[in-house]
């Protein structure tokens, strides 16, 4: 018997990158005001890992919409984000948010599972976001690298 995508649960390799990208985001100090995730179980367990680590208290919203959704969806539901809310961590699957990445930013790169793509809009108002003000902030994933000076 397997189980449906939507109930496979976190593998190994998922839950060692959660909380390790999750102490990353802490160690830039990126802390969301609001955490929107799609309910499938590992979307859902790696939103609460990384929750956790980044000291987020809060509730984490689950929105079915996000689990199958198209970009032009996800797009949707960001621009319905109040704008009480500067930060804003969206866990969903792929290749949904490669192609989100892409349409605000010409990303190109591969997001691997557990993957960040940090995006700033230029804008007050998140009805407002796209491609004019979009700009990519930063790219991280677990096997990169950090590189130091030597």
């Amino acid at each position: 018997m397997t189980l449906d995508d939507f109930d496979r649960a976190l593998n190994t390799r998922g839950k060692l990158n959660a909380p390790l990208m999750g102490k990353r985001l802490k160690k830039k100090k990126v802390v969301p005001d609001i955490i929107l995730s799609s309910p499938a179980l590992r979307a859902k367990t790696t939103a609460k890992i990384i929750a956790k680590k980044v000291k987020y208290f809060k509730d984490i919203m689950y929105k079915q919409e996000i689990y199958d959704a198209f970009p032009s969806d996800l797009h949707k539901i960001l621009k319905k984000v109040d704008n009480k809310n500067s930060v804003v961590f969206l866990f969903g699957h792929n290749p949904e948010l490669n192609m989100l990445a892409e349409r605000y930013i010409d990303f190109e790169e591969n997001i691997v599972t557990c993957g960040v793509v940090e995006i700033e809009f230029d804008c007050d108002d998140w009805k407002e976001i796209g491609r004019k003000n979009a700009k990519l902030i930063s790219f991280d994933y677990p096997k990169r690298v950090e590189k130091t000076n030597e």
